[in-house]
């Protein structure tokens, strides 16, 4: 038999069916529905107002879209290639004696041009699927700062040895192909090799070409912006490899080297007046000449899906006032809530944003995503699962803030100043980044430490430390993977929740709740 105590006690289940009645009985219904449609609306509205176009001359073009690799994935493909046909089997041996360039000097003097090869250009050894951008390819090299390397399609990358490479100290470069798989070798005195990887490019047709390569991505210098921010600016830069003792075995086709660019190459001032991409043969020697990059690409004028969820603010901050005056509401027996009462909210609070939240979201970032891609610009595509992980993500940050939010605002017992303080502590340290206005290490930091770290549920770009890019929030690029930056929002959470619940009064005469 329960006692009187007891009785007059409702478990857990009963004190959240009674807040539910509460919440959807009055205005915050009407709330949340707000915060959906913020979402929802700021996902269509720029989409309709952006529109990308190109142009040669006064006639409008459809512009160029980023060339895709064998797996689908957007890919930047453009060097300068001397090549032959390689049937079956086969290998190409190079002595590189060295990797020269130029780079186009800084702002304002834009016609200057300085001796130079940046961290990632490279020349080297080739086996490619075709001339055809984003064809399957493995490539032997030596870069400008990282020394020899190893690549094949795109994302893989492989470290030989370090150094650079000179007349002095030549670098010896072997590809041999078995099948599908592709082998490279590298040696100081052209006798011992020493294995640097190996690749295997499934589906490579009987016929493929093989040579000599040059290739050089942008100089990427940051401009300063704002409190101390800064943004990327690339200059254009050129990259020029010098092979002796050529030397071919197996299926290679003999006569000369075929001269071919894969992309466009040639445009810029300086290749057409001073040194265009190419190949000098001269004598034994071959120079080859080239501009450009092989590899993955970032979001050099593209959008990703977070683009698609500017509404996200305006949500967070409705959800945020909603919260916290909910949390300060008076029972319907007039007194603040009991810690049991609390805790119910948070049920009813968290689980209905997400509801709530989670549609809104489905909704946004397939047909923001759409919309942009009919006006015409470029964004960049992610996988199902990691889409779905975004829109299930974010309706999981919007309820931790709610909960933030409530948790807050009883433990303050006033909703004005809960709002201010997590405006302060999650809104504002997340604008002032992805503006950006704040220098990268402030901005990482503010990103890891604050409750604004679980936006990095939004983040969809790998880092490839081979491909040069400003990897920064504002570009998409977030410092902590996505569930960490989740666990950081929930641990705030968590503890304003538990401490909010600690001083919570207590009903009289109430006795424990078994929470099971």
């Amino acid at each position: 038999m329960s006692t009187p105590d007891e009785s007059t006690t409702p478990g857990l289940a009963a004190l959240v069916r009674a807040e539910w009645s509460a919440f959807r009985s009055r205005g915050r219904m009407a709330a949340l529905l707000v915060a959906a449609l913020s979402v929802i609306a700021l996902a269509v509205l720029p989409a309709l107002g952006s529109h990308g176009s190109c142009s040669q001359g006064p006639v409008e073009v459809p512009c160029p879209t980023d060339p895709l690799a064998p797996d689908g994935r957007p890919v930047s493909d453009l060097f300068f290639f001397a090549h032959r046909p390689l049937t079956g089997d086969g290998s190409l041996t190079v002595r590189l004696t060295s990797l020269t360039g130029t780079i186009t000097y800084p702002p304002p003097d834009h016609d200057e041009i300085v001796a130079g090869v940046v961290p990632w250009a490279k020349t080297g050894i080739i086996i490619k699927d075709g001339l055809g951008q984003g064809s399957s390819y493995a490539a032997l090299m030596m870069t400008g700062s990282h020394g020899v390397r190893m690549q094949h399609d795109y994302t893989h990358d492989t470290a030989g040895r370090p150094g650079g490479v000179s007349a002095q100290s030549p670098r010896w470069l072997r590809l041999t192909r078995t099948g599908d798989t592709i082998t490279g070798e590298e040696s100081t005195d052209g006798v011992s090799w020493t294995p640097v990887g190996t690749a295997r490019l499934a589906g490579l047709p009987a016929t493929a070409r093989i040579g000599l390569f040059a290739t050089s991505p942008g100089d990427l210098t940051l401009a300063p912006v704002g409190l101390g921010g800064s943004v990327g600016q690339v200059r254009f830069t050129q990259a020029v490899g010098s092979f002796d003792s050529v030397s071919t075995t197996g299926g290679v086709a003999a006569g000369p080297w075929s001269a071919d660019t894969v992309g466009e190459l040639g445009h810029t001032d300086w290749e057409k007046f001073h040194r265009a991409p190419g190949l000098v043969s001269d004598g034994g020697t071959l120079t080859v000449t080239g501009s450009g990059d092989i590899g993955p690409v970032g979001t050099e004028g593209g959008r990703t899906s977070k683009d698609t969820l500017v509404g996200l603010f305006a949500a967070v901050i409705v959800l945020i006032v909603t919260a916290a005056r909910y949390a300060v509401a008076r029972t319907t027996t007039g007194t603040a809530p009991s810690g049991r009462q609390l805790a119910a909210r948070g049920l009813v609070l968290g689980g209905a944003v997400f509801a709530s939240g989670l549609a809104a979201v489905a909704v946004a970032v397939p047909l923001g995503t759409k919309l942009l891609r009919d006006r015409g610009l470029t964004v960049v595509p992610a996988g199902p699962l990691t889409e779905l992980r975004v829109i299930v993500g974010t309706a999981v940050l919007l309820a931790l803030v709610a909960v933030l939010a409530l948790a807050l605002g009883a433990l303050l017992r006033r909703a004005w100043l809960a709002v201010t303080v997590l405006l302060a502590g999650l809104v504002l340290p997340y604008l002032l980044v992805v503006v950006p206005l704040l220098p990268d290490a402030v901005a990482d930091w503010l990103l890891r430490l604050t409750p604004a770290a679980g936006f990095a549920v939004l983040q969809t770009l790998t880092a490839y430390p081979q491909v040069t890019m400003h990897y920064a929030p504002y570009a998409g690029y977030f410092p902590l993977p996505w569930w960490a930056g989740l666990a950081v929002t929930g641990a705030f959470a968590a503890l304003a929740l538990g401490l909010a619940l600690r001083r919570a009064p207590e009903p009289p005469n109430a006795t424990p709740v078994d929470w099971r």
